[in-house]
């Protein structure tokens, strides 16, 4: 091709015009189209045969920049004209260096390079570097794409100190020469610069790059100069393609100018990153100042990257657990999504029983009945000869503990079978159809392990009985115990057996045959019940021999099992505390009056006047009780507060009672109003305190219960006036009043004329509780009578009553006198307000 068809007009035009604008044109034309490269590559690659060792890969310090708009004038020129050529010749076949690149340039090539000379047309040789980052021979080798700059970096050989033609061999010559001289001696750095000087002044700062940066080749001061003088010459000229004027470059003189600190930081930094395995790029042209950075991106390392991820991940950790914790604590404090507690133990399990009957008291008649289920139980076949049946379900009625639960027990232990216990409330929960899976799982787990006996306690809990507003949810667990109950078989041998203490308040339809056909009652122990229940658990602890269970039991009427088993423990734990060698009858008494009328209360402050009224109170009572014969048996007084109470008259029966007589009723009634008939004779009528309210109470609850329900009225007959008191007439209603005030205006008149008759054993009554403060029926006699008691200890009365103010002290109490009969007296109310009452209410 003729350089004469290469120079567009305007193109001569604008050379010849002037040369000072030269470097910035020479670096238009040096940027050349991404397309023009292939093309160019292409042809190049089919024109010669490449070694291997030409694909080494020739490293610099920038490897990508982008693409400079061409000028208006630029648009005249046409594509094939800006076509490169390939400055390796198709005979090149040995290794890369200044030789053989100055033999492959063509004749006119350094003539046209340079910017003085007036010229028509131009040919570019153009050349691709790599910046691969292992060092190897200086080879050409095509670059490799990437994946974030889309064009190739392209450099023309324009720039050269040696302008003639006549003179470019000898030159190349020359080169050839110094380049052999220095790979002879690659440990002389003189023959280094030597041939370092020659590359630069070359314009060929790229191969003194590449060719100090092998390492291979000795180095001194002025041979690492030469290397920052090429470093400055190709930053230069890579600035100066992306058309930035006040970058360090050629000037039209010839002139080099030096580059700033903040450039020659940036190109140290870029060149020590491709050292290292790093990629670099400039995606936006700069000057390095303030105003226009110079951009460059460093691709980090694998060890770089990998530390970065870990310490996300640490961080994120971190956050990570410190939101759970919060998020944790909040769920916590608010109590959402909070598991229900008890949840995973609501499940009923087997349990192997070892109570047996013989542990069982005071319900001879249910242990019977209780021991045709554990016959069946072991021998079903036994029942089935004749065609019967027994029942499914059997439920157990009875007083709090009576000992439902413990036959239940004592069936499963007799038979040797698994038996399931599950209270009524653990049935339901907070969330619907909780209940109903219960039941299913329960009855599924006593068919897998039958023979078996199921046991729900509480049974009211769930069998309570149905009304039309309740919800559906809330009858759920009913309906399908009811539906477990009908699909039992008579050959699964499971039997269900439940207990309450309010039958009356069961369902209709879960107490009908076919389901708890059988109601077994367990009543409360009678005397021989009471006396064997305390011999059993007498056994297990060590007893005086003079421990009668007989008169404990005798002394215990209406106890349950749990409360005489109550007794025993109390009266042990106190003997320990005593440190006894046994268990006296004195323990045993204690035990028992503790639970009967409360704990003394010792430490209550109490004043003296008060203390001398609850005694007049008390012993109107116990005299009362003690003279009038259809009263119930006197048991024991006291003026020591027990519980709610200030002081208390109790009673017992000799024998357990099943029924009162009218004249029994009237006694205590009479026993109830002597209390306050005592306080009105010593003080007066209008000093009687509210100690007496509890006893005015129990007047009239039984007096009421005469007239409505017993029939002992004799103007109103023998009528329940009780059951449908509210649709009685007003009539009615004023004569059930009037009988109820003329019933303890008689027992109040009654227990008024006892006391006048014997207000000296009143009297003497008094002042005894007043000190001893307790006297049982034994003493409370000899007192009446006159006598002394020598072996009970009195009460300090000495002492104050009264804790001392800080910083003052109290006068020595005055001694106690009793007023004298007729007295008005004076005295305040009773601070504790009612006292005990006696015993033996109405049924």
């Amino acid at each position: 091709m003729s350089p004469a068809t290469f120079a567009p007009a305007g193109l001569n035009k604008i050379a010849a015009t002037t040369s000072e604008i030269w470097p910035s044109v020479a670096a238009k034309l040096r940027t050349v189209s991404k397309g023009v490269v292939g093309a160019r590559q292409q042809r190049g690659a089919g024109r010669r045969h490449e070694t291997p060792g030409q694909e080494k890969d020739i490293h610099i310090l920038r490897n990508h920049i982008k693409t400079a708009n061409t000028t208006g004038y630029m648009a005249s020129v046409p594509l094939h004209v800006l076509r490169p050529h390939s400055i390796v010749p198709s005979g090149l076949q040995g290794d890369f260096s200044a030789t053989s690149m100055l033999s492959a340039m063509p004749r006119g090539t350094l003539r046209y390079a340079t910017p003085l000379r007036t010229f028509s047309s131009f040919s570019p040789i153009s050349r691709s570097f790599s910046t691969a980052t292992r060092p190897g021979p200086l080879m050409i080798r095509a670059q490799p794409k990437t994946s974030f700059v889309g064009f190739y970096q392209q450099r023309t050989l324009f720039g050269t100190s040696w302008g003639s033609s006549n003179n470019s061999n000898s030159n190349r010559n020359i080169l050839a020469h110094m380049e052999q001289t220095a790979n002879n001696n690659p440990g002389s750095a003189t023959a280094q610069n030597a041939f370092y000087q020659a590359l630069l002044r070359a314009n060929m700062p790229e191969i003194v790059v590449e060719r100090y940066q092998t390492g291979r080749y000795a180095s001194n001061a002025v041979v690492e100069q030469a290397y920052h003088r090429a470093l400055e010459r190709i930053g230069a000229a890579e600035v100066g393609n992306m058309g930035v004027g006040s970058m360090t470059g050629r000037t039209p003189g010839g002139q080099s100018n030096q580059m700033s600190n903040e450039q020659l930081q940036a190109i140290g930094q870029a060149v020590s990153a491709k050292t290292h395995g790093g990629n670099v790029s400039i995606s936006k042209p700069g000057s390095g100042g303030k105003s226009e950075p110079l951009y460059v991106v460093v691709d980090e390392s694998l060890g770089s990257t990998i530390f970065k991820w870990v310490k996300f991940l640490v961080i994120f950790g971190f956050i990570a657990y410190a939101s759970l914790v919060v998020f944790t604590l909040l769920i916590e404090a608010t109590g959402v999504l909070k598991k229900v507690s008890g949840a995973q133990n609501a499940e009923a399990k087997p349990e192997l029983q070892t109570t047996r009957f013989s542990d069982v008291h005071g319900c001879d008649e249910a242990k019977e009945e209780l021991q045709e289920l554990v016959e069946f139980l072991k021998a079903p076949e036994k029942f089935s000869t004749l065609g019967g049946k027994l029942p499914k379900g059997v439920l157990l009625v009875g007083p709090p503990g009576t000992g439902k639960t413990l036959l239940a027990r004592a069936v499963a232990g007799e038979a040797g079978v698994p038996f399931f216990y599950m209270s009524g409330s653990e049935f339901d929960e907070v969330y619907v159809g909780v209940g109903a899976k219960r039941v299913r799982d329960l009855f599924n787990a006593a068919r897998a392990k039958s023979p078996a006996i199921i046991f729900i306690d509480e049974l009211d809990a769930i069998g309570s009985k149905r009304h039309e507003r309740d919800a559906a949810y809330a009858k759920q667990t009913l309906n399908q115990l009811l539906t477990e109950l009908d699909g039992f078989d008579q050959g699964s041998n499971v039997i269900v057996m439940g207990a309450t203490n309010f039958p009356q308040s069961l369902d209709k339809a879960l107490t009908r045959p076919g389901r708890f056909d059988r109601n077994v009652t367990v009543p409360l122990p009678d005397v021989r019940g009471r006396i064997a229940i305390l011999k059993h658990h007498l056994k297990n602890i060590r007893i005086d021999a003079a421990v009668d269970p007989a008169v404990i039991a005798r002394g215990c009427p209406g106890f349950s099992g749990a409360e005489l088993e109550n007794v025993v423990n109390q009266a042990a734990v106190r003997a320990s505390k005593n440190k006894a060698q046994k268990v006296t009858i004195e323990d045993l008494v204690w035990a028992k009056d503790k639970i009967m009328m409360g704990a003394e209360r010792k430490s209550a402050i109490i004043q003296q006047k008060d203390k001398v009224m609850t005694a007049y109170h008390e012993g109107g009572h116990a005299l009362v009780a003690l003279m009038t014969e259809a009263s119930t048996p006197l048991y024991k007084a006291t003026i020591m507060p027990r519980g709610h109470a200030l002081g208390i008259t109790f009673m017992l029966p000799e024998i357990d009672k099943v029924s009162e007589s009218k004249k029994e009723l009237m006694a205590q009634i009479d026993v109830a109003m002597g209390g306050k008939v005592a306080e009105e004779l010593v003080y007066g009528a209008e000093n009687v305190t509210t100690g007496a309210s509890s006893d005015i109470t129990n007047a009239t609850r039984l007096a009421y219960y005469m007239v409505t329900r017993a029939g002992m009225s004799d103007k109103l007959g023998n009528v329940d006036l009780e059951t449908e008191y509210n649709r009685l007439s007003s009539e009615t209603k004023q004569q059930i009043e009037n009988e109820v005030r003329r019933l303890v205006e008689d027992g109040r008149e009654r227990a008024t004329k006892l006391l006048t008759t014997n207000r000296e054993g009143l009297e003497r009554l008094a002042k005894a509780l007043v000190e001893y403060e307790t006297l049982s029926k034994e003493e409370i006699e000899k007192v009446v009578k006159g006598e002394s008691l020598p072996d009970k200890l009195k009460v300090d009365v000495d002492t104050p009553v009264k804790m001392p103010e800080p910083g003052k002290t109290l006068p020595p109490p005055p001694p106690i006198q009793i007023p004298p009969l007729g007295s008005p007296g004076g005295g305040s109310p009773s601070p504790g307000g009612s006292d005990g009452q006696p015993v033996g209410g109405s049924p």
